[in-house]
């Protein structure tokens, strides 16, 4: 029997066991951790910059309304105190904004209205591997466009579709890329943009990293949110915690009554209780948010300029290392062609530092990735940054004998 001929449900369980994640993505980065290990796996906040104090008073407030109505159901579009919240902050209409249960909830809705089964997707290369993830169900064909120091490459796709590819859909990571941590500069979004009205496909905009500049300008506007070719998809996960399963589409108008018919056949809305305390803490204190990410911004930049450094230190003339703008992750790239990269990552975990090789991130060829680390340090003390970066080196040591 051919996966042609199975039936319906099973096509699709076999789809999505076909897919291997890579050791160190999603929930694998949630297995009890080695007492011994430094662990630079995922893109998770640190606890000491997330407002727990907060959140907890924010709790007792909403539970004290009378009737409790934060323990009812509610629209499946999201509470209005949050939607509205979001909007004003994203500078739309209320209308646009649907509240997900994180940022991959709104790519998978993104995906379901938008894209056909067997449709070509163009997607970022190297790119974050779990939205591969989410294509298997819709059985797309992909079309990998570079990404570099300055986001993904426009002029590239620009002559793809020239040469007549047709993508439904393109996904990319605009700010703090992850994997590379490049940003698109406000000209290349404007192109993008273009690109989009001109040839006919939806951009998937993912920008969970967004809030976490901690140096250069911010783009003066964003042309993702003034297009009707744009679903813009944010998350508080990285900002409040990744726990409270939290996050929303900015969708253009003609596109958000089908997410939303679409939600109501399926988990039919987020938490109401969750959207009411996060609404609560958004609102009571309006300037709660923006002092939460100051807290965030400065630790993040001083921990990533500490593993840059530790790396240099350690590890002189071993890797290329740019402290990125923002975001939770290095990109350091191995400058000799001789170390073997998937050796380096066996011997780092045999010394006690685990990392995701770059090896698990390219869509396809033509990119250095798997000469590259991935090294997460949101919620890494700089001591044991430091340290990991002194295992490091004595796992390369294993390789010079």
């Amino acid at each position: 029997m051919t996966l042609d001929t199975l039936p319906a449900l099973a096509r699709r369980t076999a789809l999505v066991s076909a897919f291997s994640v890579p050791k160190g993505f999603g929930d694998q980065t949630l297995r009890e951790r080695r007492a011994d290990a430094i662990e630079l796996l995922g893109g998770i906040p640190d606890p000491s910059v997330l407002p727990a104090p907060e959140l907890a008073e924010a709790t007792a407030r909403i539970l004290a309304q009378p009737g409790q109505p934060a323990l009812q159901y509610s629209r499946t579009e999201g509470i209005p105190a949050l939607r509205e919240w979001i909007a004003a902050r994203e500078r739309v209409a209320v209308s646009r904004i649907v509240v997900t249960n994180g940022g991959f909830h709104g790519l998978a809705l993104a995906i379901q209205t938008t894209v056909e089964r067997g449709d070509l997707v163009a997607v970022d290369n190297p790119i974050f591997p779990l939205f591969l993830r989410g294509l298997e169900l819709s059985a797309a064909d992909i079309l990998p466009v570079r990404v570099g120091a300055h986001g993904i490459d426009v002029d590239q796709l620009g002559a793809l579709l020239r040469d007549g590819a047709r993508p439904a859909a393109l996904y990319t990571v605009p700010d703090f890329h992850n994997p590379t941590q490049g940003s698109l500069a406000l000209e290349g979004r404007r192109e993008l943009v273009r690109l989009a009205e001109r040839y006919g496909f939806v951009v998937f905009a993912d920008n969970p990293y967004r809030e976490l500049r901690f140096a250069g300008p911010a783009p003066a506007e964003e042309p993702f949110n003034h297009s009707e070719r744009v679903i813009h998809v944010n998350t508080f996960t990285k900002t409040l915690g990744p726990g409270l399963r939290l996050g929303w589409l900015v969708l253009p108008e003609w596109l958000a009554p089908d997410v939303i018919a679409l939600r109501s056949r399926q988990d039919s809305h987020s938490s109401t209780f969750v959207q009411a305390v996060v609404a609560d803490l958004l609102t009571q204190e309006p300037g709660l948010f923006d002092a939460t990410l100051d807290r965030a911004r400065a630790l993040y930049a001083s921990r990533a300029r500490t593993l840059a450094e530790a790396l240099e230190r350690e590890a002189p003339g071993e890797f290329d290392v740019e402290v990125p703008e923002g975001g939770l992750f290095l990109w350091p790239r191995l400058l000799d062609d001789r170390v073997d990269a998937d050796r380096l990552a066996a011997d780092a975990s045999a010394e006690g530092v685990e990392y995701q090789r770059g090896s698990f991130f390219p869509s396809g060829p033509g990119t250095d990735a798997a000469r590259h680390l991935r090294l997460a340090f949101g919620d890494t003390g700089e001591h044991r940054l430091a340290e990991a970066a002194a295992r490091l080196a004595r796992a390369l040591q294993r390789q010079r004998g």
